[in-house]
């Protein structure tokens, strides 16, 4: 065999060889891949855009809206990366969107003077972080003392905490700024009279709703809205339900059954109630109420409705 033929072989057996070796090793750490944390999936290498202020030429502006419109992407991403049907507004920690307080944190360091990061901040973290809500919005009041709608944002978050004096002080002390709406003075005291009524959240989403800064927390405060007027409904149906169960001993199979008397509850209690075209009962965003059977009451459904659960 000529020299030139053993030179071809070697190199094809060589070939075969790496190409075997490659197979074996890929499938060795395919075997024994390390399972990482969620969070790990989230990226970091860009997270320190804060140093650039000073050294951007005055182009901190720009900068900063790119890390407030990725705060939203982020965000979206955990929602669309979760596959749930219905996400729980009121406590977004299964979806682990730790990256979404130091990309508002580089936004507000960046252009403090923007307020659509507060608030948006304000709204959503909350429901992840309550003291990350809280460091925002006190940096945000610390940098636009005069803003008075800061002192709304933080009346708020400790509102949802529960803690009814420390919100009444925030809006007292945000009353006093020049331009603040009347609403400080009568939130003060209706954190110390009824805080945690559902007049008291009421009356803070319909004024979220009406100065909100931005569509995320307008449509925000407009899904709260919704679920407070279904929960208003569900006390005018339930009482229908239960006297229809003790005239006729059972619960309703279907809406139509009661609707002649639901409608006298409504005019009696000035509520309206929706009826599609099939004649269900709908909730605020259009979905039919659920007749639970066993309890014979009214009740949201969840996984279809658009109604945030808490």
């Amino acid at each position: 065999m000529r020299s030139d033929q053993k030179q071809i072989l070697l190199a094809i057996a060589v070939l075969l060889l790496g190409f075997a070796a490659v197979f074996g090793l890929s499938s060795f750490l395919e075997r024994n891949r390390i399972t990482l944390p969620p969070s790990y999936s989230d990226s970091d290498l860009d997270l320190q855009g804060k140093k650039l202020k000073g050294f951007a030429l005055g182009a901190e502006g720009l900068i900063s809206d790119w890390y407030w419109m990725r705060s939203l992407q982020y965000l979206g991403g955990k929602f669309v990366d979760s596959g749930e049907a219905s996400i729980d507004l009121g406590d977004l920690r299964p979806l682990n969107p730790r990256l979404l307080y130091p990309l508002l944190d580089i936004a507000t360091e960046l252009d403090p003077k923007s307020m659509a990061p507060f608030s948006f901040g304000a709204t959503i973290l909350p429901a992840i972080d309550p003291q990350q809500a809280i460091a925002l919005v006190e940096k945000g009041i610390e940098k636009n003392p005069d803003e008075w709608r800061l002192y709304q944002h933080l009346g708020y978050i400790y509102w949802r905490q529960r803690e009814y004096e420390k919100a009444a002080s925030v809006y007292e002390r945000g009353g006093q700024i020049p331009g603040a709406p009347p609403f400080f003075k009568l939130m003060a005291a209706k954190m110390r009279g009824d805080g945690g009524s559902r007049d008291a959240a009421r009356a803070i989403y319909t004024q979220m709703l009406n100065e909100a800064p931005d569509r995320q927390t307008q449509t925000s405060a407009q899904l709260r809205l919704h679920q407070l007027d279904a929960f208003d409904e569900m006390d005018v149906v339930n009482p229908v339900l239960s006297a229809f169960r003790e005239r006729s001993g059972r619960c309703i199979s279907n809406w139509p059954e009661i609707l002649p008397s639901l409608q006298v509850a409504a005019d009696r209690t000035e509520h309206d109630l929706r009826v599609d075209a099939k004649r269900n009962l709908v909730d605020p965003s259009g979905v039919p109420y659920r007749i639970n059977s066993q309890k014979c009451e009214v009740e949201i459904d969840w996984p279809t409705s658009k109604i945030p659960i808490n």
